[in-house]
């Protein structure tokens, strides 16, 4: 069983699916799933810059996280929900290296095999590249 899941998503379907597979492995007395939701800033600008575009982001994404898990839930693991700023894959290896998250699970594309060089630069595959940790990829 694993004590700490990463579930990073972007609210979408297949995030969603990947938190239902995270509940059905996590370790049921004292485990953990975080759903993370990372804001990518735009390049070249500061935050400052669009500080108040970007917290109307944060607040839609708590709001996001909040439907996917109810705090009222009553689980035998514990939920956490964050929300962070930067670049999406950098975000995502360095909260589960810094918070010894044990297995990360993410949606990913289905390669089109006309042209398979287009998964390459996807998130789920540079996060399975980067991780110090297993990364389980849901389609």
């Amino acid at each position: 069983m694993f004590q700490h899941i990463l579930v990073p998503t972007d609210f979408s379907e297949e995030s969603k699916r990947a938190f239902e597979i995270a509940k059905s492995i996590i370790s049921p007395d004292s485990g953990t799933i975080t759903l993370l939701h990372v804001i990518e800033i735009i390049a070249d600008t500061t935050f400052e810059e669009f500080e108040s575009f970007y917290l109307q982001l944060e607040t839609r994404a708590e709001k996001h996280l909040d439907e996917m898990a109810p705090s009222e839930k009553n689980e035998t693991f514990t939920i956490q929900k964050k929300v962070l700023y930067g670049n999406r894959v950098r975000e995502i290896v360095a909260f589960a290296l810094d918070h010894q998250v044990d297995l990360i699970i993410l949606n990913s594309h289905k390669i089109n095999m006309q042209d398979p060089g287009k998964g390459w630069g996807t998130i789920s595959y540079k996060v399975g590249i980067a991780s110090q940790c297993p990364v389980m990829l849901v389609k």
